[in-house]
């Protein structure tokens, strides 16, 4: 088996993986709900941290050109 063979099954395996836990997490209310309210956490939370820090990071560095 080549290396791109493999990555290729793996790729495959954790999709299908993904898929069926994504199934499995949005047939059952209280996982949905649950789901639901940890994405909403993410994206309040380190999501917006994240968003933050970059739009920072850009500010500064438009106030610094750099020296060629």
């Amino acid at each position: 088996m080549t290396e791109e063979h493999a990555r290729t099954v793996a790729n495959v395996v954790m999709a299908a993986a993904a898929v069926c836990a994504a199934y499995y997490v949005l047939r059952t209310p209280s996982r949905r709900r649950a789901a639901w309210e940890l994405a909403r956490a993410w994206v309040t939370g380190p999501l917006a941290v994240w968003g933050v820090t970059e739009i920072r990071r850009a500010w500064d560095e438009s106030r610094h050109p750099r020296s060629a």
